[in-house]
């Protein structure tokens, strides 16, 4: 699929991942097409055509990211809200990201930019060096890739990251995991943590709902889990009557625990009704308490609500002896049960993820700024 030709003023740089296709035999398709590799998606461009991510396009021959350094916005924000409850808890995170995404979700949520067909939403320029410079100077543990896929943006957030690793900030991905081998390999090379949408476990719901495809979202799993060192966790917005049955949820965690591990922290979040589903009830917090309750039977460690305001689901408890680690209502931290390297104060058990000898401070505030 594809869209429209580039506008002047696009700031574009090259990629790596595309190949030419050969030559179209079709009397209507004589104009020589390039595929792009980076996603499932492999949208055929002729030139001057942009791709369904809207953002990566066929210029003189070539794939360009068009919105190299063009953000839709910065702010501050808890690391929780990503949401990582094991990333270094109570931290800041330098939160940004582009317009444009490769999944089509009738119910996103970030609709304004994902979908915005409007260059002039990226109001703002940013350097991979200024962005690190700006986390470090706003004492932020981290930065995160958010608001859009950051798969779509892959050559800003790696030289993003890398200018982060330099000044020792994290980098936090925020993806539906939807990409291909090769550029996934060298996107979370990067990447210190992530938190991974799985929207749903039926191919139709990923292809009615989304435009896209289960499968490759799996495999990007089962990769960071088997193949990297990334601290991820997983989202799944439990959506009324689409994807909230108890035999989906046992089949999804079933593979969860068979294809990873229980260490793995699952977060099952509520939906509110937008973009093309307005129509739809909230997720009730009865639904997101047994999807919890499932995924805990089955064997994870740590399973979360979200988007509700449930204090029992939101915390943090040893899996071993049950006592409470770490205390949450929304994004503000209470209680702090832990030793200096992360272990259960009550039985010496580790806690699963990456933490400092004491939570960081940084409470609720979501604060935006400008660069």
């Amino acid at each position: 699929m594809a869209n429209d030709i580039l506008f002047e003023g696009d700031t574009t740089v090259a990629t790596r991942y595309w190949h030419k296709l050969e030559e179209q035999k079709d009397e209507h398709k004589k104009e020589p097409r390039i595929q792009c590799d980076l996603c499932p998606r492999y949208c055929a461009l002729k030139p001057g055509q942009r791709g369904f991510c809207y953002v990566r396009a066929n210029h003189n021959g070539e794939v360009v990211l068009t919105t190299y350094g063009r953000s839709s916005g910065f702010c501050i924000d808890p690391i929780e809200k990503k949401p990582l409850n094991h990333f270094y808890p109570g931290s800041a995170v330098l939160s940004f990201g582009t317009a444009g995404c490769n999944l089509g979700c009738k119910f996103c949520q970030n609709w304004d930019t994902t979908k915005s067909r409007e260059m002039d939403k990226m109001m703002s320029f940013a350097s991979p060096e200024k962005i690190a410079q700006a986390a470090q100077d706003y004492q932020c543990k981290s930065v995160a890739y958010t608001y859009n896929d950051p798969v779509i943006f892959h050559e800003y957030a790696l030289d993003v990251a890398h200018a982060c690793r330099e000044k020792g900030i994290k980098s936090v991905a925020v993806t539906a995991g939807y990409i291909c081998a090769e550029p996934r390999e060298e996107f979370f090379s990067v990447m210190d943590a992530a938190n991974v949408d799985l929207k749903a476990f039926t191919e139709e719901f990923y292809k009615k709902e989304t435009g896209s495809h289960l499968q490759p979202v799996l495999d990007t799993l089962e990769y960071l889990y088997h193949h990297t060192d990334v601290w991820f966790e997983i989202t799944t917005l439990l959506i009324p009557g689409l994807n909230d049955s108890e035999a989906e949820i046992e089949a999804m965690t079933q593979w969860g625990i068979e294809h990873m591990g229980p260490e793995v922290p699952w977060h099952f979040t509520a939906f509110h009704p937008d973009y093309k589903m307005t129509d739809l009830e909230p997720t009730p917090l009865t639904s997101l308490l047994r999807a919890r309750d499932i995924a805990k039977k089955n064997g994870f460690y740590y399973v979360y609500s979200g988007n509700v305001h449930d204090k029992l689901s939101s915390s943090t408890f040893c899996h071993y002896c049950g006592q409470e680690l770490i205390g949450r209502d929304w994004y503000e931290l209470s209680e702090w049960n832990l030793t200096a390297d992360g272990h259960c104060i009550h039985c010496g058990t580790a806690l699963h993820g990456r933490f400092d000898p004491q939570p960081g401070r940084w409470g609720s505030r979501r604060q935006p700024i400008a660069l």
